[in-house]
């Protein structure tokens, strides 16, 4: 069996190396960098499977590495930040980040959080719920056309850069047109796994995914808001 490839990135060496004993003691393999640099040079050279990626850098801030990793690729990456500012926090979300964890943080958390992003990986490469269990492997809603085999997005044919969050949200409301979608629903469907972190990054990951899809006020939504309720894609 495999292990999974995490790349830790921290420029405070003792957090490094307690991140790293610890999850080598879980059955992880893991790469350490204390700069952005290194740490991009490390991300093409080694592939990891996940990035821990501290926020505060000396010579590159987490938000530029961020912003290059998912440019780049759909690598998931787990955000550490000292910062409690909930713009701070959202602001990583939207270059693409997954998820975030505030420090002081638990170990035993910081191993849980990677555990569900991967296994939502591993569902979304293996379990046939993503495309095998509809009968079109494209679906289409107005302008918007996402080819379930292929994975990709586009919009009057213009290639959508989504994040794999992103992507499983659009899924999830373009599977049924006009269903209102709770909060819960998506979480549940999209994350696999509840966080409370999750719950406050969603209406973040909405409104990313309205802009990439070109949404405006000055006309209809694709993805409406239900207020009190949740989510939808289409209708009145």
């Amino acid at each position: 069996m495999n292990k999974n490839r995490i790349l830790v990135v921290d420029d405070e060496e003792k957090i490094v190396n307690l991140v790293k004993n610890y999850l080598e003691k879980e059955g992880f393999e893991v790469f350490t960098a204390d700069s952005g640099n290194e740490a991009l040079k490390l991300f093409e050279s080694e592939k990891p499977d996940l990035v821990v990626l501290d926020l505060m850098m000396p010579d590159m801030s987490g938000y530029d590495v961020c912003r290059r990793i998912c440019s780049v690729s759909k690598t998931p990456v787990i955000m550490l930040t000292a910062k409690t500012d909930e713009v701070d926090k959202l602001l990583g979300l939207e270059l693409g980040a997954d998820d975030y964890i505030t420090k002081p943080f638990s170990l035993r958390e910081l191993t849980a959080r990677i555990r569900v992003v991967l296994r939502r990986l591993d569902r979304q490469g293996t379990d046939s719920s993503t495309a095998d269990n509809f009968k079109e492997d494209v679906l289409v809603f107005e302008d918007i056309k996402l080819d379930l085999r292929k994975k990709t997005v586009t919009v009057n044919d213009n290639l959508l850069a989504l994040t794999p969050t992103e992507y499983k949200i659009l899924v999830l409301l373009m599977s049924s047109p006009g269903v209102v979608y709770s909060r819960l629903q998506i979480l549940e469907d999209v994350l696999g796994d509840y966080y409370e972190g999750y719950d406050r990054s969603l209406d973040t990951h909405i409104s990313n995914l309205r802009k990439k899809l070109g949404d405006n006020p000055a006309s209809p939504y694709y993805i409406k808001t239900v207020y009190g309720m949740g989510y939808k894609m289409g209708g009145i």
